[in-house]
């Protein structure tokens, strides 16, 4: 693996200039990509045991989805 990453870099750093500042950017945009994935997936988690909380302590009441739907239409048919 390192003997790979030894060529790739020596290849990158022979381009010119404006193929290596696009080859970071693409880099940096493939981190950026799975680090909002990673934070994402924590808030959803976050998310949902807040909501588990709610509804096991009786602090909300759980609603059916028919009821939701009802609401919704109405609201749009205004």
């Amino acid at each position: 693996m390192t003997t790979d990453f030894k060529k790739i870099e020596n290849s990158a750093l022979k381009l010119d200039e404006k193929h290596r500042a696009d080859l970071a950017k693409r880099l940096l945009a493939s981190l950026d990509q799975q680090m909002d994935q990673e934070i994402e997936q924590a808030w959803i988690i976050d998310e949902v045991n807040r909501r588990k909380e709610e509804l096991n302590s009786g602090e909300i009441a759980p609603v059916l989805a028919k009821e939701v739907l009802s609401n919704a239409r109405k609201l749009l048919q205004k």
